[in-house]
């Protein structure tokens, strides 16, 4: 009698719970008289009468023909009450915590046309949005998710202590507030935990508390699954969304599934997500296209100088035992947790949690990464990393949700924030049209002149597409080396002329007006012939496609680098044409090809060992260069095998400087920029907190070195798995100090052991996990010219006495720099 007791107690509380929580949800059909049924729900128009909640203001009901493409919540739509005063909605609620959503849908209505509103919302002390202006907001979106969005869904998360919750909607002076649907859902009290992980703090937990700060849902994610249905989640009915338009690379993950036996460790947690959400998830991808120790990453827009709640959402799919499955997760490229297994956190297979992280987005930064993966090098198991799904909520500050942007985004990330007053405004104004009108005059007059020299018969440029005119291009007064070249021009006022303009006639001619047959390589920009011009003389003539924007920033760059630099090992650039929308650049010509021609897989001949040492001493010369030839030094950001190219002389030289980057500033130690570059050759550091620096190009170029050696691409997906990356293949042999298992055949009784060892070690210092442990470009070239010196004695078939380092005026390397030091000796060297 007793068990049956406590079975109808039990049942009891569950049922008044379930009364309280539906007795204390509000679903509100604005500017309807009528309930309406939409996402499998009824909703109550609010002109009809009701203890629980009121409208204190009428305002305007407005109404529209019914809704195209909006299935699910299309009868909501047809209406919405617009207000020209502040007004608002009370409900009486019991107290808690709540769950808000504002539906908005633009439409005209009489004089209102919605996407021209501008108003802020509150609920109770709590500012929501700001100016808010829907049409900004459905732009905004689209643009982010490359898709077309009509309608807009804010969500938010606060605490009623007073039983009563006020939503109020206040109109910019001169404009009018609007909203097509309300729901208000009591929310479970257990939904947000009380402390949460701190990023970047050792375990450390904060205090979170909803009677402190309110809460916006920016994103919700069904990690490696389809989007879920609001009526698929009828806990608190939330959409989830697909992942894949947030990830950095798609190819950097594979999808697992299991849709049977998955289980939440705690009854409790079954109102956090729909137990859908853990039966998909990401792993680890090894495919041809990412390397394996590469991190999965996403990344979202967000609103800066606001706290951000991460939750991830974690079941292990495919292992029974722990160790399996160990990674670490990056939040803002801070480590947000090492080590860590989802089994042993699980307390078993198919069982799903979720794990709160907090960090701060600063004023500057307009974006979150979410990183998840192994930090190593090993191909070992646990390297793997695993994601259900996710949520990223903002927490409000001072009572604030609200964001305006006043933003100039610098195309990295990072945002410049303005927020200026009408009298700003108004100085600004007449500063401009003055600017303006200054500006016009001096073109015109510039135009004039400059149209004097040229044919008149450039046509109007497609919308993208802006013709540069390189003639003109940058003022320089002090490289004595690029004002000797033959290719410069100077003139009395020191603008730095960028070779030879020429006609599109000319390249036409030299070209055989576009010859596919003269290609000799393709790229995003369009396609690089082989041309002659001034009878005989060969060039390699880049023509950038001049229906399509891309590859323009690559061009600019390019130019701006090559007006700038002059040297020996890098490829020199002729001349330019800019004419009938044409953007088209004009090289020296390699008669020689890439240095990966020479490699493999071209036909062509292949290098000798000393051949391959003077080409890897050449391109190393010329990112020394790069690096330490200006102020701040230059970044190439793409190094690589393709991008070495070989004259008639075999003379290496550095080429396409399209993605090239200033180094940072003196006071700083990288340039925070968005990863670029080819995989197979990109710095793990790199693509994993978006700070370049000169070691990120030392990396690429150490992948150079080993492809040098092995004669192999960087990603072969035809081979076995632990061989697909060349990189991770060649560094196991190396540090087993075996590199000569995986030489080129074709290198047999070509090259000494002491020569070779030393260039495997080079190599391997150059693929240092961390930056600050790879050599400087530098010291990269001293050691590659030893490696010749050791190669050159050997070849001279001497006397193995003749080989000592004292006999030639070496020093053994070992000990001459740290970077070459072997293991042991590190160890022992290292203070007792």
């Amino acid at each position: 009698m007793k068990i049956l007791d406590l079975f109808l107690l039990g049942l009891v509380i569950i049922l008044s719970r379930v009364a309280q929580i539906h007795g204390n949800t509000f679903l509100i059909n604005c500017g309807s008289h009528i309930n309406s049924d939409a996402d499998g729900r009824k909703w109550v128009g609010d002109e009809a009468s009701s203890d629980n909640f009121t409208l204190n203001s009428p305002g305007i009901v407005a109404s529209a023909a019914p809704v195209n493409g909006e299935a699910v919540f299309g009868s909501l739509y047809r209406s919405a009450r617009i207000f020209n005063t502040a007004s608002h909605y009370n409900f009486s609620v019991l107290s808690g915590n709540y769950c808000i959503r504002l539906h908005f849908y633009p439409f005209e209505f009489a004089a209102y046309n919605a996407n021209e509103s501008a108003f802020d919302v509150m609920a109770n002390e709590l500012k929501l949005v700001s100016k808010f202006n829907v049409s900004k907001e459905i732009s905004r979106k689209s643009l982010s998710s490359n898709s077309v969005i009509t309608s807009i869904v804010k969500e938010y998360f606060l605490s009623v202590n007073l039983n009563e919750l006020r939503i109020e909607f206040i109109p910019i002076s001169g404009s009018f507030a609007f909203v097509n649907a309300l729901e208000v859902i009591q929310a479970p009290d257990n939904f947000f935990n009380e402390t949460i992980n701190k990023v970047a703090s050792n375990g450390l937990k904060i205090p979170l508390s909803l009677t402190d700060r309110g809460i916006e849902t920016m994103y919700r994610l069904n990690v490696g699954g389809p989007g879920v249905k609001s009526n698929e989640d009828q806990d608190l009915w939330r959409p989830w969304d697909s992942d894949e338009r947030f990830m950095f690379s798609v190819n950097a993950a594979t999808t697992i599934y299991n849709s049977s036996n998955v289980s939440y460790i705690s009854s409790n947690d079954s109102s956090i997500a729909p137990i859908m959400v853990y039966e998909t998830a990401r792993i680890m991808s090894n495919n041809e296209v990412v390397e394996k120790r590469f991190n999965v990453s996403w990344k979202f827009p967000v609103d800066p100088n606001f706290d951000y709640l991460v939750r991830l959402h974690f079941c292990e799919l495919r292992y029974d035992q722990p160790n399996q499955r160990i990674f670490k997760i990056y939040i803002n490229n801070k480590t947000a947790a090492e080590n860590y297994d989802v089994f042993v956190r699980a307390g078993g297979m198919n069982k799903a949690y979720h794990d709160d992280y907090v960090d701060a987005v600063s004023q500057q930064i307009d974006s979150l990464w979410l990183q998840l993966g192994p930090d190593s090098l090993t191909s070992a198991s646990g390297t793997d990393a695993l994601l259900n799904g996710l949520e990223i909520f903002k927490l409000s500050r001072n009572g604030n949700l609200a964001y305006i942007s006043e933003r100039i985004n610098t195309g990295d990330g990072k945002i410049s924030a303005k927020k200026p007053n009408s009298k700003t405004i108004s100085e600004a104004v007449g500063l401009g049209v003055a600017f303006i009108i200054t500006v016009t005059v001096v073109s015109f007059l510039s135009c004039h002149c400059i149209r004097g020299k040229r044919a008149a018969t450039v046509k109007e440029s497609p919308p993208g597409w802006h013709p540069l005119f390189l003639h003109e291009t940058m003022a320089s007064t002090s490289d004595a080396r690029a004002s000797k070249s033959p290719l410069i021009n100077t003139g009395t006022t020191a603008i730095l002329r960028i070779g030879r303009m020429f006609t599109l006639a000319e390249i036409r001619a030299a070209t055989r007006n576009f010859d596919d047959s003269l290609v000799m390589g393709t790229g995003g920009f369009g396609k690089v012939y082989k041309g002659e011009i001034d009878e005989g003389n060969l060039v390699a003539i880049k023509r950038a496609h001049p229906l399509s924007g891309q590859g323009l920033k690559e061009f600019e760059t390019e130019i701006e680098m090559l007006s700038k630099l002059r040297h020996r090992h890098l490829v020199s650039l002729i001349g330019y044409c800019d004419e009938q929308r044409e953007m088209i650049l004009v090289y020296e010509f390699m008669a020689n090809g890439t240095l990966r021609s020479h490699l493999y897989g071209s036909g062509f001949p292949t290098l000798t060992w000393k051949q391959r040492l003077d080409a890897c001493i050449g391109a190393a010369r010329g990112l020394h260069y790069l690096h330490t030839g200006a102020d701040r030094g230059i970044i190439h950001r793409d190094v690589k095998t393709t991008n070495i190219l070989l004259d008639e002389n075999f003379v290496a030289k550095m080429s396409d400087f399209g993605l090239s980057r200033a180094g940072p500033a003196l006071d700083h130690t990288h340039v925070s920029t968005a990863v670029k570059g080819s995989f197979g050759y990109l710095d793990p550091e790199y693509f994993r907190r978006q700070q370049l620096t000169q070691k990120s190009d030392v990396y690429s170029f150490g992948v150079v070195l080993f492809e040098v050696i092995c004669a192999r691409p960087v990603i072969n997906p035809s081979l076995p798995k632990d061989q697909i990356n060349l990189a991770e293949w060649a560094l196991r042999w190396q540090r087993q100090r075996s590199i000569e298992a995986v030489i080129d055949p074709q290198l047999e009784g070509d090259y000494s052991m002491e020569s070779l060892k030393k260039f495997g070690e080079i190599a391997e210092k150059c693929l240092a996990d961390e930056g600050k442990n790879r050599p400087t470009m530098g010291e990269v070239l001293w050691h590659l010219e030893y490696v010749l010196q050791l190669h050159e004695a050997y070849k001279q078939k001497a006397d193995s006495e003749l080989f000592r380092s004292s006999e030639f005026g070496f020093t053994d390397l070992s000990f001459s720099l740290p970077y070459m030091r072997e293991r042991e000796e590190e160890v022992s060297s290292k203070p007792s």
